[in-house]
């Protein structure tokens, strides 16, 4: 009995010990394969922490404009020699800016803003837009300032302007045989404007022109005025409320149309910007100055014959 208990306690004592190192094997391979497990992700998290650390450097570097005027960061630093200025456009609005039919880009706005680049040594990129579409364009950050024939009267405290370079005029375009020489001429008839364009903004503003608009048969809407100039010649339409430099492109190559004596309204154009953007305004200002000194500004207007009585900066 005592035998077969000393067997028992030895057999008890050896699966405890053999447990016991089953244990402590067990154990030391959870904790290789968690220090491993900490470690990778240690690893991991250095990396991505760099790549975080690597991209925050690439931003503050580059000096993004959505970042900066985000963050209250823009400095002068970031439009050094070499940088992208993003001019953003109307795609059909000459003779201030299009695209022509070789896919060419022109017009008085395009050439300055070409202009401006060579005098910072900046990379131009062209981003053509549908006017109503402005707006989207420049605050996702696909330009930089929208600078195509931009009212600022009305929306001074929409954006970030820079100092106005052209007068201009709201006018109303006919046909030399319509009849109509007179705002009260329109009564009954079917007018034409080009949608979010100030004409458009004058004649459905009660302060402005609404009272006349609602004498109108209707107020055709078109996205840009080259379709509303085209709907005037086949007779679609009656009248174009148009800014008058505009319009003085379109009939440029025609004899059969007029603008009537009496005016919608005034207005100036400049640059329009992200009212965070004042580094960036204050910089296409300076440029402004520089080549209107040099006479550039002249020149590329003189050989915008529809526009250039209208130019103030040389004045």
């Amino acid at each position: 009995m005592k035998k077969s208990l000393a067997i028992i306690l030895s057999l008890t004592l050896a699966a405890s010990v053999f447990a016991g190192c089953a244990s402590n094997a067990s154990s030391g391979q959870n904790a290789e394969t968690k220090e491993a497990v900490v470690t990778e992700a240690a690893t991991t998290e250095a990396e991505n922490q760099d790549k975080a650390d690597e991209a925050t450097d690439v931003t503050e570097a580059a000096g993004s404009d959505e970042a900066a005027a985000a963050q209250g960061g823009e400095t002068d630093d970031m439009y050094g020699e070499g940088y992208e200025f993003k001019h953003g456009f109307d795609l059909d609005y000459p003779p201030y800016s299009y695209i022509g039919d070789d896919g060419s880009i022109g017009g008085f706005d395009v050439e300055m803003a070409k202009a401006v680049c060579e005098y910072y040594g900046w990379t131009y990129k062209a981003v053509p837009f549908n006017w109503d579409a402005k707006d989207a364009e420049l605050n996702a950050g696909s330009c930089d300032c929208i600078w195509s024939g931009f009212t600022m009267n009305g929306r001074e405290d929409d954006y970030l302007w820079s100092k106005p370079y052209s007068d201009n005029t709201q006018m109303i375009m006919v046909n030399k045989d319509s009849g109509i020489a007179t705002l009260a001429d329109l009564a009954g008839k079917a007018v034409g404007v080009q949608t979010s364009t100030s004409a458009y903004d004058l004649l459905n503003d009660e302060e402005g022109q609404a009272a006349l608009k609602d004498t109108f048969s209707s107020l055709e809407v078109y996205e840009t005025y080259t379709i509303a100039f085209n709907d005037l010649k086949a007779g679609a339409i009656d009248a174009i409320a148009i800014d008058v430099t505009s319009g003085n492109f379109l009939m440029s190559s025609e004899t059969d149309y007029k603008f009537i004596d009496e005016v919608l309204g005034s207005e100036q154009y400049a640059v329009g910007f992200r009212k965070g953007d004042t580094v960036l305004c204050e910089k296409i200002n300076a440029a402004l100055d520089a080549l209107t000194a040099d006479g550039t500004y002249d020149a590329i207007g003189q050989k915008y014959p529809e526009i250039y009585d209208y130019l103030t900066l040389n004045k």
